[in-house]
């Protein structure tokens, strides 16, 4: 084995799959988490904290339209 052979190695080695059901678990998980943290934030600052993280995700729902339509 020559040094062009060992350095492309770890580009030929495969990650460990992950399940799919653990990936909808994960998925799962932080979407309750975000849910739950929004319901912690309306409940120590009352409406504001309803509003306000809803408006501060429009520049961030903006740009992953933009992404997802450039493609």
């Amino acid at each position: 084995m020559s040094l062009a052979d060992t350095t492309n190695v770890s580009a030929t080695r495969s990650r460990p799959a992950v399940s799919t059901a653990m990936r909808d678990l994960m998925i799962l998980f932080t979407v309750l988490m975000f849910i739950a943290a929004w319901g912690l934030s309306v409940f120590t600052f009352g409406v504001p904290g309803l509003y306000i993280p809803a408006l501060a995700m429009v520049p961030v729902i903006w740009t992953c339209l933009i992404l997802i339509t450039w493609g």
